[in-house]
């Protein structure tokens, strides 16, 4: 199993979709590359994310970046549905060098590439969310998600 961290606005729809995915077999939502290292914060710098285990003989970082791209808006500047704010932004984050680099050689192969908005960035750090946070969604069905519902539902 290989581990990638997944940015795309807030962590209760995120981890929602990221973890019906195929070949994901473990999610964790949190808070990455921040400046602090505790759950009470504060979490300067932190961006919303879910940590996401994953086998490569099911899916690639690629394939798993083509589909948070499907979920959400990558062309956004610290956005997604009506969460705003820098802890929203996009982004893909690994500790794996060769992750990163499959992700960059995605998103330049693609038409829209120079509207992109996206962190790929090697991991320095990940503060899991609190318990309440984690698989959010599977306890409160009807809160808002910004991931439109037909996505949530895909791969189920």
């Amino acid at each position: 199993m290989e581990t990638i961290y997944l940015a795309g606005g807030c962590v209760w729809g995120t981890q929602a979709y990221i973890k019906t995915l195929p070949g994901v077999v473990e999610t964790e939502a949190g808070r990455a590359n921040g400046e602090t290292s505790t759950l009470e914060g504060p979490y300067d710098g932190y961006v919303e994310s879910i940590k996401t285990v994953f086998d490569p003989k099911i899916v690639s970082p690629k394939a798993l970046t083509a589909y948070l791209f499907e979920a959400i808006n990558p062309y956004l500047h610290n956005r997604q549905g009506e969460d705003v704010g820098p802890k929203y932004r996009t982004g893909i984050y690994s500790t794996t060098p060769q992750h990163l680099e499959e992700v960059s050689e995605y998103i330049q192969s693609r038409a829209d590439a120079d509207r992109i908005i996206a962190e790929v960035l090697p991991l320095t750090q990940f503060v899991p969310s609190a318990p309440e946070h984690q698989d959010y969604l599977d306890r409160h069905p009807d809160d808002y998600c910004h991931i439109p519902k037909a996505l949530l539902e895909r791969f189920r």
